[in-house]
């Protein structure tokens, strides 16, 4: 395992952050970016990177990576498994779906089956506060004698947790390794960008310097907003709820301004320290109208098609990035 049981990187060799946000559907553009990113390289995306972060849709794409997983196999699972999950008519059958897909992607794999760090966020529901699942005491900011890694929960319940964007979706129950029961949601509601807990693992918990650092920041992109019809269909199958309709706007916006700023922050803290690539690139065109509830496959494929243009945008600095030591 490269990084996970706390080993150094070489000298010269710079410490590599890759940060996946949240968006549901929408993270069929991040696939897009990384399809690219693993095609630039040559090699499977956790070969690049030492750390890999994730919140909710980014969640799931974050463990896939750091299982070993090829991104086509992750695009895959999306194309199968995304739409039935996004096109359920009501936060029941939804959250069913999400435990389903979980169940049969991760089984009952445990945090030592990645291959380098990992965080995966989550919302303590309870406490109105960030739990995140990491694999290495190396990580940990405090209480290092009882960390467990991943709080002694399987992958697949860290994963539901960190999807369970309320009221789309049910909130998660978890039994930590120690007991504790702890009721979870959304890691989008701490930090759907989670780029900074990410630098604050590298720089805080296993040392490595700003300058040493470098982050890829991926987005699930910027787009117009669905018709309230069509938002009505997502989520009820039928407009007699359209009432309903602006409180899921309303969570919707929130989780969007989390994810600016949480980027605002970390220009002004980071900006000129931590050499960073942010890829959430806007499309202004009315046919991109889209949620993180989309489930048309061809549309679905079009985000994919919008991460690759976003990838070209940055692909010499991303080569700088994952071939460069460090001075």
């Amino acid at each position: 395992m490269k990084n996970a049981q706390g080993d150094k990187t070489t000298e010269n060799q710079p410490f590599r952050i890759l940060s996946l946000d949240g968006g549901g559907a929408k993270g069929f553009y991040t696939i897009g970016v990384l399809e690219e990113i693993e095609k630039m390289t040559g090699k499977p995306i956790y070969q690049s990177f030492d750390i890999i972060f994730g919140t909710s849709t980014g969640s799931i794409i974050a463990a896939l990576l750091a299982r070993g997983e090829s991104v086509q196999t992750i695009r895959s699972l999306y194309e199968k498994y995304v739409p039935e999950i996004m096109k359920s008519r009501n936060t029941a059958k939804r959250t069913l779906a999400l435990h389903r897909l979980a169940r049969v992607v991760f089984e009952d794999q445990r945090a030592d089956v990645f291959k380098t760090y990992i965080g995966i966020v989550t919302t303590n529901w309870k406490e109105e506060s960030p739990m995140i699942f990491k694999t290495s005491v190396n990580q940990a900011h405090g209480s290092k004698g009882s960390f467990e890694p991943f709080f002694g929960v399987p992958v697949a319940d860290a994963v539901i947790s960190s999807c369970s964007a309320y009221p789309f979706f049910n909130r998660h129950t978890v039994t930590k390794g120690n007991g504790d029961v702890v009721e979870l949601g959304d890691g989008g509601f701490c930090a759907n960008n989670p780029t900074l807990y990410a630098i604050a693992d590298a720089t805080l918990a296993l040392e490595h310097a700003h300058k040493d650092l470098r982050v890829v920041s991926i987005g699930v992109g910027s787009y117009p907003e669905p018709s309230v019809f069509k938002k009505a269909g997502r989520l009820f199958g039928n407009l007699g709820m359209l009432r309903l309709v602006p409180a899921s706007g309303l969570m919707q916006k929130i989780l969007g301004t989390n994810t600016c700023s949480m980027e605002v922050l970390r220009k002004i803290l980071f900006g000129k320290s931590v050499p960073t690539i942010r890829i959430n690139d806007a499309f202004v065109d009315p046919e991109m109208a889209t949620d993180l509830l989309e489930h048309d496959l061809m549309k679905l494929n079009r985000l994919v098609q919008k991460g690759r243009i976003s990838f070209r945008e940055h692909e010499v600095k991303l080569k700088e990035f994952l071939t460069q030591e460090t001075t």
